[in-house]
């Protein structure tokens, strides 16, 4: 005889109804913007459905199922990040369905996506390197375009980091961070850490920071609008405006300058930092003089300039040897 009880309604029935609510929740309460909402709904919606092909509503789903589903996309070519904000997606409703009390646990808490490979730190071509090294504007404020010039190569040529060329004083003293000595040709840096190094000057380097020096307490035509600032006093490198360069500065001008250069992007102080790296490994192999040049604590830091390295002679490979590529059938 039939049951005079209503049918109990599939739990999956109420999958829709959870996400709904959800989403709604979030849209008031966190108030994600239309776009994070349509993300979220599209992952939700991929969790429905591998819940589904697993004949599963998703108050069953288990941790194993969901390390299952990561894998397929992990094999799908997704890339680590993408896995990552699915995973987030998932794990944030979850945790959402555990406070209203729909599920006893989350299946999401422990499951990572995979970690993501290093991503090649971007650096120059030696000949847009020099291009933008040697650039120069007979246009421009010859005051401007000294201290440009002198921070371009600076930074291309001794490796430094935008915070270690913005703290350099022009002369030594007991309170200065770091400091030019163009009788020794060495820069004596302040790195990460507060870690002291002291790195060669290169002589194009020390042409350029001559030049600059030359002119730099001149207060004439577009050059410093003011006396320099006492506390500025001291700095090697000044704005227009008589105070100490600020890193936003310095990647403004090389902005502008690798524009002016006419690269193919702009250029950021960072990139010459990794442009240094990569030329000298390129010409010396020498990984460890290159590790203490940048002043990293640990040689794995630097061995990503030797990716950087493999790169270039690949390409070399690839246009010199004569069996690098084969040779179309069709070819006569």
């Amino acid at each position: 005889m039939a049951s005079s009880s209503e049918p109990a309604v599939p739990a999956a029935s109420h999958d829709a109804g959870w996400i709904d609510k959800y989403l709604e929740h979030v849209r008031v309460e966190r108030r994600l913007a239309p776009r994070t909402l349509e993300l979220y709904s599209f992952h939700l919606k991929s969790l429905v459905d591998n819940a589904a092909e697993a004949k599963l509503p998703l108050d069953r789903v288990q941790t194993a199922h969901v390390r299952r589903w990561m894998a397929k996309l992990h094999a799908s070519g997704r890339e680590p990040r993408g896995i990552a904000l699915v995973l987030s997606c998932w794990r944030s409703f979850y945790r959402w369905l555990g406070h209203e009390g729909l599920v006893g646990f989350n299946p999401v808490q422990d499951v990572h996506a995979p970690k993501a490979g290093r991503p090649l730190p971007k650096a120059l071509g030696v000949d847009d390197a020099v291009r933008l090294a040697e650039l120069y504007d007979p246009e421009a404020d010859p005051w401007t375009e000294a201290r440009d010039s002198a921070i371009v190569e600076v930074l291309y040529g001794c490796g430094l980091r935008v915070s270690e060329l913005t703290g350099l004083d022009a002369q030594a003293s007991g309170t200065a961070r770091g400091w030019i000595d163009l009788d020794a040709l060495e820069a004596n840096v302040l790195g990460k850490g507060s870690k002291r190094r002291i790195v060669p000057v290169g002589s194009k380097a020390a042409e350029a920071l001559r030049d600059w020096l030359a002119v730099r307490g001149e207060c004439t035509g577009l050059a410093v609008s003011q006396a320099v600032h006492p506390e500025s006093a001291a700095a090697l490198f000044i704005s227009t405006k008589g105070m100490r360069m600020s890193s936003h500065a310095v990647w403004r001008l090389l902005r502008a300058r690798s524009l002016r250069a006419g690269l193919a992007a702009p250029v950021h102080p960072h990139m010459l930092r990794h442009s240094f790296a990569s030329h000298v490994l390129q010409s010396s192999s020498d990984l460890r003089a290159v590790q203490e040049l940048l002043g990293h604590a640990s040689i794995a830091t630097t061995q990503v300039y030797t990716r950087l390295d493999f790169q270039h002679l690949a390409k070399v490979y690839d246009a010199a040897h004569p069996r690098a590529k084969a040779k179309p059938e069709n070819d006569k």
